[in-house]
């Protein structure tokens, strides 16, 4: 079956047509939720006739393989140990 859970797709219409999705979970209305590359923080709720899917599948558990099936590269912070110089106020003479 082609609308399963974990299958990647490219969405054909809307805002993020042309990128790379990954349908999460599938309603018992027929729609399937999805998170893509140009929005992948949050997922959204889209028709199946909108996707193109393709023979590729992935753990939808695994959000690192979700990640990578989507191209998408978490930008990891990098702290840094010295402490920030602090401002001084300026005094009233």
């Amino acid at each position: 079956m082609l609308l399963e859970a974990g299958r990647v797709c490219i969405k054909k219409y809307g805002r993020d047509a042309g990128s790379r999705a990954v349908i999460t979970s599938v309603g018992s209305d027929g729609f399937a939720m999805v998170l893509t590359t140009a929005r992948h923080k949050k997922e959204r709720r889209c028709n199946p006739s909108h996707l193109e899917f393709l023979n590729e599948t992935v753990d939808v558990k695994n959000k690192e393989a979700v990640l990578k099936a989507l191209g998408v590269e978490e930008k990891q912070r990098q702290y840094s140990d010295a402490p920030k110089e602090a401002k001084g106020k300026k005094g009233k003479k």
